[in-house]
């Protein structure tokens, strides 16, 4: 059996034999800041800090996404999205270990419903890669990842809700299952006849690309709901050809795919950043869709851009792109029944 981590690092089975190459890549991800720094050519003197960080909220940095960063650089904006830091250990006020008070709307384990037509499956604890904005990153996978067992309950009660026509598969990351038990649970899904829609937010796809295989492509493909794979790319960086060749794959069999991106100071914080991104994801026939500003999630706080340099990008963005190009600002707030929009606008009042 092959073992994963949760987000956290707690371990989890997977149960394709024998192990695909995603799986694989999966296993073989770089866990340790020391190996991190030495591939990159990187000053030795971050590895204190690093280690301490990661301590916290553990490195998990898959081989192929390491091969699209700058040796030498310590500035690689790809490098700043997983490398552990000092500033992480700092309590900064106003950032909390639930930003989004996901507690108050889990009513089952692995399910959340805070919007009125959907809800969202936890479909799966592990990632294969432990971004340092991740607004989850204190979640509790471990009372949150039920087994096939349990989906029974998740099932009853959207079908005790006829107003839910739409399920969000999250985790972690929902394609760290493997494809078969992927497919069961979108078949449980597809016998629920009030659903219309599955989307599923990955990063999967884009830091392994190998995890698009023949199968997942024909699982969703297949399914008679309208499926949609919304993929988290912050930078175009993060775009090669293997990503977008893979990508093409799930479009051809009529998967639609959307981006969401959070804004990160130093990393995409710049016009000219967000504008290669919007066209590289088009390129890749991907349509921005959210840009978030960072949930504040406690250990993240660096990451941070006030809410006015975010509205001044996104107003600079109108000015250059076609309106189909440019994402929605947005913030998560909690208990609100609809994502907020950011003014970005001279005729929005705040």
């Amino acid at each position: 059996m092959i073992t994963q981590s949760l987000s956290n690092g707690q371990p989890l089975p997977l149960i394709d034999q024998p192990s695909s190459r995603w799986q694989e890549e999966m296993r073989t991800v770089i866990r340790q800041p020391a190996e991190l720094l030495q591939l990159l050519q990187l000053d030795p003197g971050l590895l204190p800090a690093a280690e301490q960080a990661a301590r916290l909220f553990p490195l998990r940095v898959p081989r192929p996404y390491l091969q699209r960063m700058q040796p030498g650089n310590p500035q690689d904006p790809l490098l700043l999205q997983v490398l552990p830091l000092g500033l992480e250990l700092q309590s900064v006020p106003g950032f909390a270990s639930d930003p989004l008070e996901e507690a108050n709307s889990n009513p089952l384990p692995g399910l959340i419903h805070k919007y009125a037509s959907r809800v969202l499956l936890i479909a799966n604890g592990a990632c294969a890669i432990n971004c340092r904005y991740c607004f989850r990153r204190h979640f509790p996978y471990e009372d949150n990842n039920p087994s096939r067992a349990e989906w029974q309950p998740i099932l009853d009660y959207i079908q005790a809700h006829p107003e839910v026509n739409e399920v969000i598969l999250s985790g972690g990351d929902p394609l760290a299952n493997s494809d078969s038990r992927l497919a069961a649970l979108i078949t449980a899904l597809e016998a629920l006849p009030q659903l219309s829609r599955l989307r599923i937010h990955s990063r999967l796809p884009v830091v392994i690309p190998s995890r698009v295989t023949p199968e997942l492509v024909q699982i969703l493909g297949q399914s008679r709901l309208k499926v949609v794979l919304v993929s988290h790319i912050n930078h175009p960086q993060e775009i090669d050809a293997e990503v977008c060749t893979q990508l093409s794959k799930l479009r051809q069999a009529g998967v639609h795919l959307l981006n969401q991106a959070v804004l990160l100071k130093g990393i995409n914080d710049q016009l000219s950043t967000q504008v290669a991104l919007a066209e590289a994801l088009f390129a890749a026939d991907i349509l921005p869709y959210y840009l978030f500003v960072l949930d504040n999630v406690a250990g993240a706080a660096h990451f941070a851009i006030s809410d006015s340099q975010a509205e001044q990008l996104h107003l600079q963005l109108q000015q250059k792109l076609p309106g189909f190009l440019v994402a929605k600002l947005a913030r998560e707030v909690p208990g609100r029944p609809h994502k907020t929009l950011l003014p970005s606008s001279p005729w929005l009042s705040p």
